[in-house]
């Protein structure tokens, strides 16, 4: 999978090989990343070298802190990033709005129950992919649908996992 990935306003070309090296703008790289348990630090490890990275999500995009400098990312795949520059780059706020999964992954918990009122921004589900756990969050505020998915489900990619009306 091709990520077009955005830190502060440049974009890099990042595909994900194994878990253990990503291609970076065509240059293969040897990456370890594992997360400190519920905490936002993430011990990253590229081609030898360590670092100590602070994640935090908002909204779409995340705030990386590494070395003392904050870096401002957006990770959109290719097929996304297509579907929003064809829309305008807005979530539709009629009709219901179908949550699908970003990646491949296991669901580890559905933070939400159907006929439940949600604001934007709210967590919907935890995915974990990639030995990242990811909070997927409801892009407009609803209520939520149908639930199609429960903890310990894996997912496809783009699979339809919940709908927000």
């Amino acid at each position: 999978m091709k990520y077009i990935t955005t830190i502060d306003g440049k974009e890099f070309l990042v595909e994900i090989i194994d878990d253990r090296h990503i291609s970076l703008d065509g240059k293969i790289v040897k990456v370890d990343f594992e997360s400190v348990e519920s905490q936002p630090v993430f011990s990253l490890i590229v081609d030898g070298k360590s670092y100590e990275a602070y994640v935090y999500e908002g909204g779409e995009d995340l705030e990386i802190l590494v070395k003392g400098k904050l870096y401002h990312s957006r990770v959109e795949d290719e097929r996304e990033r297509r579907l929003r520059a064809a829309s305008g780059g807005l979530v539709v706020q009629s009709g219901p709005y179908h949550l699908k999964a970003p990646m491949p992954g296991l669901v580890v918990s559905v933070v939400v129950e159907e006929k439940q009122e949600v604001k934007q921004g709210d967590v919907l589900l935890i995915l974990e992919s990639m030995k990242m756990q990811n909070e997927l969050k409801s892009p407009r505020d609803g209520v939520i649908g149908r639930i199609q998915i429960k903890a310990g489900d894996s997912v496809e990619q783009r699979q339809k996992l919940l709908s927000v009306e």
